[in-house]
């Protein structure tokens, strides 16, 4: 039996305290915070969970958490405040580039592309000769 929460199927194999993390915006310690709540034994599989237990789970995260879609549409809505109020975390998320005052001369290469600025860096090798 797959349990749903949020709209999330947690894997039946993996620890509950690991297992309710799969849900987006809830993390290690959030996860310890609700089992400790709900006195849900930690070391519990998910598939050993009771129907009460699921239960408890479910109203708990749905109802006092704030995940999945509605985090995204929140964190959405602060970024896009940002970019409209013009302020600099607002323009660097316009920009695509890091907002979090990392340095960006050398490293963040995936968040700029691949871009090399030096003389003969990312230069195709030439064609071999048949």
């Amino acid at each position: 039996m797959a349990v749903r929460i949020a709209g999330v199927t947690l894997p039946n194999e993996k620890r509950i305290t690991v297992a309710i993390t799969y849900i987006f915006g809830i993390g290690r310690s959030l996860a310890n915070k609700i089992l400790k709540a709900l006195n849900v034994d930690q070391n519990k599989k998910t598939k050993d969970l009771t129907e009460e237990e699921i239960k408890k789970l479910r109203n708990l995260i749905e109802k006092e958490h704030k995940v999945e879609g509605d985090l995204k549409r929140e964190i959405l809505l602060n970024i896009k405040r940002l970019k409209e109020v013009g302020s600099y975390r607002g323009t660097r998320h316009a920009r695509n580039l890091t907002v979090r005052g990392q340095r960006t001369k050398t490293n963040s290469r995936t968040v700029r592309g691949n871009v090399r600025k030096t003389m003969g860096s990312g230069k195709k090798p030439p064609a071999q000769k048949t």
